[in-house]
């Protein structure tokens, strides 16, 4: 397999990165990469302005190819030669703003210094230079001049390239060794955000040594093409509050107070209104999300040893109980679109499959456009965080009852849809439906709800109102059958299909060597939605369309 010291022409790398040389071509010297961005601002936490060059689609494909294999090229270097480094924290997996702070935590002096226009220092030669010269790579020039083609906007690294992040820690890489031989000189600790550097200790001799320490790296930030901005230069003593990388490490991780004040603040006008400002721009609710999992990511950093012993969601801090409103308003009480509950991940997949064949008669539900399908309706992913904070398990029936369970209060259940309908919060017209197999007789999934809820129409109806936005529907009865799971609105001939000389086993257990499961089935159905029989699937289609016109109305 080819790696990067393999490469010793354009076609290598064209090979390498899994493109044509014909569209490398086209993109380097007749589309040619500086028409292939688009260019705006994003607000600065200082109320500033920052400019944002993004690549278009074609050009941004190539560079994710490039930073994955420089990513994981690096990887293999560094565990080769048993390099081990907790200096950057920037742009590298399970690395960020928490792990950079946490090694600076209850010091006595904290330094932060900061680089000048550091995207703008990685120019054109200098990115060249690194590739051809550096011993990592050693690339012929022709292979380099290519790279920093693809990667370089007007002369230099650009701020929202994918290749980006990857280069400027590589090439930095030289000044961080540097930094550090000089910190453990001065028994510092050292880590590096981007252009946000951290110098820590709890040595006292260190302040008669401040200025002999700040003109040495001074003179190695240079040497490596760096300017500090001394507007930013701080050194903060451990009885005032410390910040690295914007968050409080006196004693554990925090950040500050008005951080989650503004938060709430941004949350409870959502509420209100359907809409917040950060720093005087309107936010999107992903905004949000990203603020309060950030929060919560820090609760669950201090807290880790005990953070899922015996979790129930009634035993929630003030913050979590926070962020537990607000991912219930997202997806369920103001949803931006009819959301869909299954009872497993694979019914979605048959969903969409019958969907994509009959998009024409169901264009509130999908729409197809230059042979991409639309969905304008949302299903339910089972993460972590929904079970941590709703209790809405990744696997099993029993999400749509601890779903229903929010609505009403039952089983002392916080009543959320009752707290912000209460409220007059802002709300979507979208519904919430919950999708079950059609079996009411024995003791399954859809019976116990029906119990559950109090539900008393008789017979039950798919496509019943619960309460609120809370819908449910079942697929149909087919075949003089009494009860039916999803499965069985498939004909004998597609339920028969032989994968791999297996047959098709609906158990959760099965013998592997003679059967495949649902899995594997239901990756089958949406592969080849267009010659597989839907027409049993109609009745269920029709009740989620149904729903949602009326909802509308």
């Amino acid at each position: 397999m080819m790696n990067f010291n393999d490469i010793k022409c354009r076609g290598d790398l064209a090979i390498f990165l899994g493109i044509s040389l014909k569209k490398l071509t086209y993109i380097l010297y007749i589309k040619k990469t500086e028409n292939c961005y688009k260019t705006f601002e994003i607000p600065k936490k200082n109320g500033d302005m920052r400019q944002i060059n993004a690549p278009q689609d074609e050009l941004k494909e190539i560079q994710r190819k490039l930073a994955d294999a420089l990513w994981k090229h690096h990887s293999e270097y560094v565990k080769m030669n048993n390099i081990q480094t907790n200096v950057s924290h920037a742009f590298e997996e399970k690395k960020g703003i928490i792990t950079n702070a946490a090694i600076h935590r209850k010091k006595q002096y904290i330094l932060n210094v900061d680089l000048e226009n550091f995207f703008d220092s990685f120019h054109f030669g200098r990115v060249r230079g690194f590739f051809e010269k550096n011993r990592e790579f050693r690339l012929p020039i022709e292979v380099a001049t290519v790279i920093a083609q693809l990667a370089c906007y007007k002369g230099c690294l650009p701020q929202g390239a994918p290749s980006s992040p990857i280069i400027t820690n590589l090439i930095c890489n030289i000044l961080d060794m540097r930094l550090i031989s000089i910190s453990r000189k001065y028994r510092l600790d050292y880590t590096r955000y981007a252009d946000d550097m951290t110098f820590s200790t709890n040595d006292s001799k260190f302040i008669k040594n401040k200025e002999k320490f700040l003109t040495e790296i001074t003179v190695e930030i240079e040497k490596c093409g760096f300017l500090i901005n001394n507007n930013k230069t701080r050194l903060v003593y451990k009885n005032s509050r410390q910040e690295v990388t914007g968050l409080v490490v006196n004693k554990k991780l925090n950040v500050n107070r008005e951080y989650c004040k503004t938060t709430r603040a941004m949350a409870n006008a959502l509420y209100r209104e359907g809409k917040f400002q950060i720093n005087d721009f309107d936010g999107t609710i992903n905004q949000l999300e990203g603020r309060f999992a950030f929060i919560n990511q820090l609760d669950y950093y201090n807290n880790k040893n005990d953070h899922d012993k015996k979790h129930t969601i009634w035993k929630l801090n003030s913050r979590e109980k926070q962020y537990q409103k607000f991912l219930f308003y997202k997806y369920f009480y103001s949803n931006s679109k009819p959301l869909i509950v299954t009872e497993g991940k694979t019914d979605i997949l048959y969903i969409k499959a019958a969907l994509k064949q009959n998009y024409s008669k169901y264009p509130k539900l999908v729409t197809k456009k230059d042979n991409n399908f639309e969905f304008s309706i949302s299903f339910l992913a089972r993460t972590k965080r929904l079970k941590y904070f709703l209790n809405i398990q990744q696997d099993g029936a029993d999400t749509m009852l601890n779903i229903y369970n929010l609505y009403s209060g039952k089983n002392n259940y916080p009543n959320l849809y009752d707290f912000f309908k209460n409220q007059g919060t802002f709300y979507h017209k979208n519904p919430v439906i919950l999708v079950f197999d059609n079996e009411q007789e024995s003791e399954k999934p859809l019976k116990k709800f029906i119990k559950h809820t109090g539900i008393t129409q008789k017979p039950f109806q798919s496509g019943y109102n619960i309460c609120g936005n809370l819908f449910i529907v079942t697929n149909p009865l087919v075949e003089g059958k009494n009860e039916c799971e999803i499965e069985d609105l498939f004909d004998t001939s597609v339920l028969s299909t032989k994968i791999d000389e297996k047959n098709f086993s609906r158990s959760s257990t099965f013998d592997e060597k003679q059967y495949y499961g649902k899995t594997i089935f239901s990756e089958y159905i949406l592969k080849n939605y267009k010659t597989i029989d839907f027409s049993k699937f109609m009745p269920l289609l029709d009740d989620l369309n149904n729903i949602i016109e009326r909802h509308e109305k």
